[in-house]
């Protein structure tokens, strides 16, 4: 079982619930040493490394293997999966996965950051419009 760092759509329980088919527990954590930003055009954001900036989350625990697969296929070419460590008040420093934008999208990142709560208040229900669905498409992909 993984852990697993989520710092955009997938903060939403709704969201990650629909995306991996299973409840999982989940707390606030932090990653540090990288930086969040909107993704231009898209309502959710990516992370890259960048050493002293810090990025709020929500850590969700023990995640299954069929569940990694469709974060896999859901998250699409755009991101990779990388193992990170992150930070809670309830579990301290642990090691857990996260998705980091690849090398060669980086240029698709804006330089403004992006915020959850705008996101909730402006883009959550568009973005569920827009990818209405993936679950029942075997996580045909966001992208």
């Amino acid at each position: 079982m993984t852990h697993l760092f989520t710092y955009g759509s997938l903060m939403c329980a709704d969201i990650m619930h629909r995306v991996t088919g299973c409840q999982a527990q989940s707390t606030e954590a932090v990653l540090t040493n990288f930086h969040r930003s909107k993704i231009f055009g898209e309502d959710y954001p990516g992370i890259v490394p960048r050493p002293g900036s810090t990025v709020e989350g929500v850590l969700y625990l023990s995640l299954s293997e069929e569940a990694l697969r469709r974060l896999d296929i859901f998250e699409g070419e755009l991101y990779e999966r990388r193992e990170v460590e992150v930070v809670s008040k309830e579990h301290g420093r642990c090691l857990a996965m996260t998705y980091v934008i690849k090398p060669m999208y980086r240029d698709r990142l804006s330089n403004e950051e992006w915020s959850y709560s705008h996101f909730l208040a402006a883009g959550k229900a568009r973005f569920e419009r827009t990818y209405l669905g993936f679950e029942r498409s075997d996580c045909g992909g966001k992208k």
